[in-house]
């Protein structure tokens, strides 16, 4: 391309934007060029790795979002979270049930047995009277005597089969557990006829050395194993 300068007379154009021609070129044109081309070429790098790391944050969040729409907008999902709380809430309240049955019937249980045991200790002083009037019947072979025995037995027979226990503890070793003793006697030496005492207490019978029951005063009951009223004796030794 030619072009007019400014003396007005026509030439070849120079310059770097010259086409064809390779005409002398400004100082540090070049290395001016270099250092663009180069800064552009790291700021791309960077721009890139930028968005390298961008895209990479994001996709954890983006899956995250993806995966609460999923569980929300899927009716199964939601369904099956649904069926999770109900059962859980059920096998919850399955349990506090359960625990509720027990703790009523132990209630019960104990509540039986404290009714048994205040009607046993209102009956035991009808128990005492029949043995006073049977301790000072005068006439056991009379009509009255019968009948009076007859009632007493049958009430003890009743009474036992549902559990109460008789103590009577004349000539045993004194129990504290069972017996209340209110008297005391000095021992009684042992004659040289009363024979070998070592094995008195594996038959049941007194142990030498330990206070024995001298008299009963009054008698004493179990009630299903417990002691609802000890035994009011004296005691000797």
């Amino acid at each position: 391309m030619t072009g007019i300068n400014k003396s007005g007379r026509s030439g070849v154009e120079w310059g770097p934007r010259a086409q064809g021609t390779s005409g002398p070129r400004p100082a540090g044109a070049e290395g001016a060029e270099l250092g663009s081309d180069y800064g552009e070429d790291r700021g791309d790098e960077g721009v890139a790795e930028v968005e390298i790391l961008d895209e990479e944050g994001a996709v954890s969040d983006v899956a995250d979002v993806v995966e609460g729409v999923v569980v929300d907008d899927d009716p199964l999902a939601v369904c099956q979270l649904q069926r999770d709380e109900y059962l859980d809430s059920l096998r919850r309240l399955q349990a506090e049930f359960e625990n509720y049955k027990k703790r009523v019937a132990k209630q019960q249980v104990d509540q039986v047995a404290r009714a048994a045991v205040s009607l046993v200790d209102k009956v035991l002083p009808v128990m005492d009277t029949l043995d006073l009037a049977t301790e000072h019947l005068g006439d056991a072979e009379s009509s009255d005597g019968r009948a009076l025995l007859a009632v007493s037995n049958q009430l003890r027979d009743v009474l036992a089969k549902e559990g109460l226990e008789r103590i009577d503890p004349l000539g045993e070793t004194f129990d504290p557990n069972a017996h209340e003793a209110v008297g005391h006697l000095p021992a009684e030496e042992p004659s040289p006829g009363d024979g070998d005492w070592s094995d008195a207490d594996a038959t049941g019978g007194p142990v030498p050395g330990e206070p024995v029951v001298a008299q009963v005063m009054r008698a004493g009951y179990r009630w299903r194993g417990t002691v609802v009223r000890p035994a009011m004796v004296t005691v000797r030794g």
